[in-house]
């Protein structure tokens, strides 16, 4: 645990890199947190500026990484309401910042991939270990049984309710964490003591998971776990065996949640409910339902679309129209990510957004980049359930760890040869470095 925090480097790298590892773990709290580091981060790589340390900067990375913001920001010259479009413009902040950030700061973003990812994981750990901590308190107080940890009042945003956090961002932070957990369990030979810690904080993790309860998240992890860690990681009768033993435990948790009321309920039942057109007594219109508001908007403007900060407008309308009142009354987004920018940006927005996830992927295929890919799969599925974008812990999210982990996947691998191993190596090394004593 000690090489986490005190690192070899100079001064002004470890001032990065504690600026870097507590931007990630200050991302399930209070956007205040998020946002004074990552402007510190930006004051401090100002400060140490040199132009011999800067990554290039007008690349396609570059590009692609800022396309959400370029879309919001070229969106507001036809938009239909210009004051939201200016919110959106500070919303999307983030995602202009941070690639530049990286491209201006010298710390070697690769060579600390491990401790970064590390204590963010345990991080979410900690954050999950603290929210069942205040659910148990809250069932011994109120003298319930221990059963109710599993009833609507202590899962999905009632869990994640004391840190004030949607859970399904909160869900999206867990994952990548757990995701990260298990491939250090499954691709690296541990110690005793640390594959230990690591198997409790992935049981913590998914513990958290299912009870955050996000339908998205669940089944964006399900892929993942029994589909893209075999596929990217083992080979042979390794990967057999990992198939055994996920398949196996995904059953399990399968049936765990089949035998909860509550979780059956969440996860089964409120899903076909969305996917179902509305009927008499529902308290909040299904999802289905809103999304063909959304389609019968686009199909009206399809190519532009109606400018940035023109959805919440366009949709309250509707709303009212059709007697959604639930809905009118919250305010409530499409949705769905891809219906969002097919309404602000129309089909080019949608086509450069989507141009943007194709680059993650290609991105974390060609690196095998297990984490990397889950996120990507993550922001994707996750995407048709929610205006990930709309929100500021999701452009926090998405902007950090997609600049992270494309400027990872850029940087060189470190090779190290072992010369005991390579004599005839060694060998030649020393008569090089004897001619050229003598020239």
């Amino acid at each position: 645990m000690k090489e986490l925090f005190l690192i070899k480097d100079n001064l002004a790298n470890k001032v990065s890199y504690y600026h870097v590892m507590l931007l990630l773990l200050s991302l399930p709290f209070d956007r205040f947190y998020s946002h004074l580091i990552l402007a510190s981060l930006a004051i401090h790589t100002i400060i140490q500026f040199k132009k011999e340390s800067v990554k290039p900067l007008f690349t396609l990375r570059t590009a692609v990484l800022q396309s959400v913001f370029w879309l919001t920001l070229i969106g507001t010259i036809y938009t239909i309401n210009f004051p939201q479009s200016l919110l959106e413009w500070e919303l999307d902040l983030p995602i202009l910042l941070t690639p530049l950030i990286f491209c201006f700061n010298p710390l070697d973003l690769k060579k600390y991939r491990q401790n970064l990812l590390l204590l963010f994981s345990l991080g979410c750990t900690a954050t999950i270990g603290y929210l069942y901590f205040d659910a148990l308190t809250t069932i011994r107080h109120y003298q319930l049984p221990l059963s109710s940890i599993l009833s609507p009042a202590f899962t999905n945003h009632n869990f994640s309710e004391p840190i004030d956090m949607h859970a399904t961002f909160l869900s999206l932070q867990i994952a990548v964490a757990l995701i990260y957990i298990l491939s250090r369990l499954v691709d690296e030979r541990l110690s005793t003591s640390t594959t230990l810690l690591y198997l409790f904080c992935s049981l913590v993790l998914t513990a958290g998971i299912i009870q955050l309860s996000s339908k998205s998240i669940f089944a964006a992890l399900f892929l993942v776990i029994n589909f893209a860690i075999p596929w990217l990681l083992l080979q042979g009768k390794r990967r057999g065996w990992y198939l055994l033993v996920s398949g196996g435990l995904s059953c399990i948790i399968l049936i765990g949640i089949l035998n909860s009321n509550a979780l059956r309920t969440r996860y089964l039942n409120e899903l076909k409910e969305d996917l179902s057109p509305k009927f008499a007594g529902q308290t909040v219109e299904p999802r289905l339902e809103r999304w063909k508001i959304a389609t019968n908007l686009i199909r009206k403007s399809p190519v532009i679309g109606y400018g940035t900060g023109s959805e919440i407008q366009l949709l309250q309308e509707q709303y009212f129209a059709k007697k959604f009142y639930s809905s009118y009354l919250n305010r409530l987004n499409s949705h769905n990510q891809y219906l969002s920018f097919l309404i602000k940006t129309g089909i080019w927005g949608l086509g450069i957004y989507s141009i943007t996830l194709v680059y993650g992927f290609r991105c974390a295929i060609k690196k095998r980049d297990i984490v990397f890919f889950s996120f990507m799969i993550l922001i994707a599925i996750v995407s048709l359930s929610e205006n990930v974008l709309d929100a500021d812990k999701g452009v926090m999210f998405y902007s950090i760890l997609l600049s992270y982990f494309v400027f990872v996947s850029e940087q060189p691998e470190n090779i190290n040869i072992h010369i005991r191993g390579h004599k005839f190596l060694r060998k030649a090394a020393t008569n090089q470095t004897i001619e050229s004593s003598l020239l």
